[in-house]
This record gives C-alpha cells, structure tokens and sequence, in this order.
C-alpha cells in the first residue's frame, strides 16, 4: 500500500504525484521531494491517500519543511534575482535577441534553469559559458511559449479577472477561431485575443456548451414557417435558443424553437 500526495510547485502549475511514506501531511504543508532535476521544495495540494497501484517512478517527499529549509528557499530566491539581472546583462553584451523572464534553482542548488522566450531558435552557447563561469553549476536554457511567459507574470485580462492561465489552469488546452465562430463572436483579433496576443483560453471553457445548444437551431439561412408565414432566419441567439426570421414582407421576428412548425 503507497500513501500518495499531490504537491505542487508553482501557483496554478501542474500536480505531481509523490510517496509521502508514513508522513503525516496536510494540505498546505511545504515539503522537501526528490525530482529528476534534485530536491525540489513544493507544496502540498492533495493530502495522502492510500492507494495499491501507484503511478510508476514515484518519487519520494524526503520531509515537511523545517525552519532552515524556508530560510534557505529565501537564500535561493536572492540567487534567483541576481541569475536574472546578471544573464540579462550578458544577454545585452552578446546582442542576443531573446527575453529573459524567469530563472529557477534546485533546492540542492546543483542547476540553474533558465526560461526564456524567442521568435525562433537562440544559439546561447556563449551565453552558458559566462554562467557557468560566475555561477559554477549546471546551466539549462529553457524557451517557452508566449502563454508559459503570461502564466509566469500573471497579470489582469479584458474582463478585469486574474489571468485564468495563472490563477488556476494547470494547462493550456488547443484553441481554434473556429470556438468564437461557434459561440458567435466579433473575429477581431483584438476582441478575443488575451494579453499574449494569442487566443483567449477562455474560448475553450464554454465551447461544449455551445455546441450542445447549436445542434437543434435552424442553420443561418434556412426558410422556417411560423404562426406568421415563411421567412429566413437571419440571427440566431443560442443561449436564448431562439432564432430571428426575416418574413416575406421584410419585417423581423424573433422565435423560440418550439413556436417553429415543420417545413413541408
């Protein structure tokens, strides 16, 4: 029987699942892990739970964290800063066409990660050679995509809420234009782009919904017969489900499906 615990280490980042052994964990409480990249220091978003087929490669919570592990987490955040500051200023020295926005350690402090972001492929091969020289442990350079960097930075969107991908998407899921044709939206790029300038991820949230409703409306176009005569519809409002029909004598009505008879 393996006692496993959900721990996160970003907010809104993704859950990796661990072996907390007989530790007695709560939700909230930090703890010290092992990962593929050295001990990591996360905390806990889902409390023990006892299962007889755990997922493979588990790895384990080595501890909850003491007083000297929070002490030397704030250490590695000062070593962070100055990674950042000093990587910018090579990366201005270098004339590198590339944006720096974040830079993470192990908590063993083994590796240095750095997370950037570019229009295409970077060669930072000098670039490694001056960390390694100040900093003396093992470099990564890590390019990301231009959502990755507005999930980091977080921020406000259009309507006046925390950037979902932020506050609690653990992933970002495939968008499409054809989501805002579905669900009748203007396809100005600046009305459904967010501030990444891609896609809002929100187009995705209700898009099931849509399409659901959309399967009993008359399609754009289509002549209907109502109580009034005949005439084509020429709106539809799917959370309302009923349709605007543009009769024979050019005047407007708005119907409900049930108030639509059957064409012959």
């Amino acid at each position: 029987m393996t006692r496993v615990t959900g721990v996160r280490f970003k907010p809104a980042g993704k859950i990796y699942d661990f072996d907390s052994r007989d530790l007695d964990l709560k939700i909230n409480d930090r703890v010290i892990v092992e990962t593929e990249q050295g001990l990591g220091f996360g905390v806990v978003v889902k409390p023990p739970k006892e299962t007889d087929a755990p997922p493979k490669n588990l790895k384990l919570v080595l501890r909850a964290a003491t007083r000297d592990d929070f002490v030397r987490r704030q250490e590695l955040m000062a070593l962070e800063a100055e990674a950042h500051a000093f990587c910018n200023e090579c990366i201005k020295k270098l004339g590198m066409v590339m944006n720096l926005f974040s830079v993470e350690s192990t908590f063993d402090r083994n590796k240095l990660t750095f997370f950037y972001t570019a229009d295409g492929r970077v060669d930072f091969r000098q670039l490694i050679k001056l960390l390694v020289k100040e900093y003396n442990l093992r470099i990564e350079m890590r390019q990301v995509g231009i959502r990755n960097l507005s999930k980091h930075c977080g921020g406000i969107g259009k309507c006046g809420r925390e950037f979902c991908c932020s506050s609690f998407m653990q992933n970002f899921d495939p968008i499409s234009i054809k989501m805002a044709k579905e669900q009748g939206l203007s396809l100005n790029p600046t009305k459904i782009s967010g501030v990444c300038g891609r896609l809002m991820c929100c187009l995705t949230f209700e898009n099931m919904t849509y399409q659901h409703l959309k399967k009993n409306m008359p399609r754009m176009g289509k002549t209907l017969t109502l109580t009034q005569g005949k005439g084509k519809v020429i709106r539809q409002n799917i959370l309302k489900q009923t349709v605007t029909v543009r009769m024979d004598d050019q005047t407007e009505i708005e119907a409900a499906l049930s108030d639509i008879h059957p064409t012959d």
